[in-house]
């Protein structure tokens, strides 16, 4: 697994993200642990990143052209944020991208649906968790 995650924001990192949320930038190093729920094993690829977009600055294209991915399974926070800009990127560079609506969250109900439909209309996939796995499932079988 490929894990793209929000790193420590240093004081060089200032820019329009911190002009724009300064709080980002006085995150305690706590808040940037990953819950044991969630969190990365052993073999995982960490990718931290800056930025919204888990592609924007960082080699995440690269990684996944080298292993032959056409299908990102994108999780996470916030829908209207970082879920979306890697949707979106990772649409232009021609990635298949399946959303779980139950995996993704945003600050309002109000726009986590609209960015969902808006995805599912453009550029991913969307559905429940359990279906998400089962069509995988579907593709291992096919492929085997």
């Amino acid at each position: 697994m490929i894990y793209p995650y929000v790193s420590q924001k240093e004081t060089f990192d200032k820019g329009r993200l911190a002009d724009k949320v300064p709080a980002l930038m006085t995150v305690a190093k706590r808040g940037y642990d990953f819950v044991a729920e969630t969190a990365p094993e052993q073999h995982d690829v960490l990718l931290p990143k800056k930025h919204p977009s888990a592609f924007f600055g960082t080699p995440l294209a690269s990684y996944l052209i080298e292993r032959a991915v056409d299908t990102l399974v994108v999780t996470g926070c916030t829908t209207s944020g970082c879920v979306r800009g890697s949707v979106v990127d990772g649409f232009a560079y021609n990635f298949r991208a399946l959303v779980p609506h139950d995996a993704v969250y945003d600050r309002s109900a109000v726009s986590h649906a609209v960015n969902l439909f808006d995805m599912s209309e453009k550029y991913a996939d969307v559905m429940s968790t359990d279906e998400a796995l089962k069509a995988l499932k579907a593709i291992d079988r096919a492929a085997a």
